[in-house]
């Protein structure tokens, strides 16, 4: 029987510039949904999960084609609310080699900004479910919105359910001190933690030493010591963290580090050559997810978390579309990118 998996977030819709044109050569955009908690509904639903998605969306035209982006991959939509102003937008321009990519914000007033709690019946929502996963995203957007977060965190928790937040700092939706203020709160109901040595820092308040991700290097002890005073503080079952090694805009090291509590294990790394790496966290999120939930060891969880996220590397667009059977070659070690026939 398949897992169901519940997701609490804000879907966005996504301008891009087409190939990797700048903001201001560009006459067109391509039109695509997307968002943190969006993306990982989508993948655990196309790994083989029921994955659900609560958020709200504004009663017209745009909301609804969000909504139906969702379906068309099979994502259970019917807990999320109609009405407040907009849907947020966000710009992406794609870098390339030594030009990092951009992106530009137009999401203040946005649908899921102005919630309240009794628009969501987390009873009705959780009936039957295994996983509960949100992200630091969601509560940044309004303190309605990180109420609800709360909620929603609370709720899951109460019923038995396995939580998980990917910690996700945006610098531009609030304070490193309002984050580590909320952030801490709610990670006191969350079982799995997920998030870069940034994201530790800026949200929760720990410093890896050593590691400096703009000269490519990374040092596993500091993680290490990162990762005790995570479990030392919040008592998390999981705490895993993507580790990027930025050679440029177009290639990048990627692997992951998970601990337990008493085994640290570091993933196989995979060189990527990157044509869209927006959602490339949330890939491994999800695949984490599904590894845990579906019953896989901590080892194999995160193996196949950074090898579908190196995947979604080369996958235009928010979503990764990588299948199992895609996911299970990598793991297997055939990267040759050879056409399948």
């Amino acid at each position: 029987m398949s897992k169901k998996v519940v997701t609490l977030g804000e879907i966005m819709l996504r301008l891009s510039t087409p190939g990797f044109e700048r903001f201001v050569q560009s006459d067109s955009f391509d039109v695509t949904y997307g968002g943190g908690e969006a993306n990982v509904a989508v993948a655990v639903t196309n790994y083989g999960s029921n994955g659900v998605f609560v958020s709200k969306v504004p009663d017209n035209a745009i909301g609804q084609a969000a909504i139906n982006h969702l379906r068309r991959y099979g994502v259970d939509t019917q807990y999320v609310a109609r009405g407040g102003k907009r849907l947020g937008i966000y710009f992406l321009e794609t870098g390339a080699s030594a030009r990092a990519s951009q992106v530009i914000y137009d999401r203040a007033d946005a649908a899921i900004s102005e919630v309240d709690a009794s628009e969501f019946d987390w009873d009705a929502i959780f009936e039957g479910a295994d996983w509960f996963h949100t992200t630091g995203i969601t509560p940044a957007l309004s303190d309605k919105a990180a109420a609800l977060t709360l909620d929603a965190l609370k709720a899951a928790k109460a019923k038995g359910i396995t939580t998980s937040i990917d910690l996700n700092y945006r610098k531009k939706l609030w304070s490193k001190e309002k984050a580590q203020s909320v952030m801490t709160e709610l990670c006191k109901y969350v079982d799995v933690c997920i998030g870069n040595e940034e994201d530790a820092e800026t949200t929760l308040g720990f410093k890896s030493e050593g590691t400096d991700i703009t000269k490519g290097e990374l040092n596993l002890d500091g993680y290490k010591s990162v990762f005790k005073q995570m479990k030392e503080k919040f008592g998390f079952k999981f705490i895993a963290s993507t580790l990027r090694e930025s050679h440029s805009a177009s290639d990048n090291g990627w692997s992951a580090l998970v601990y337990d509590g008493n085994e640290f294990y570091h993933t196989k790394q995979y060189e990527v050559r990157i044509v869209d790496r927006v959602g490339s966290g949330d890939s491994f999120a999800s695949g984490l997810i599904h590894g845990l939930v579906t019953g896989m060891s901590m080892a194999d969880a995160a193996e196949f978390g950074v090898a579908a996220s190196a995947l979604k590397h080369t996958i235009p667009g928010d979503l990764n579309h990588a299948t199992l059977s895609e996911v299970a070659t990598l793991m297997k070690g055939d990267a040759s990118g050879r056409v399948q026939r």
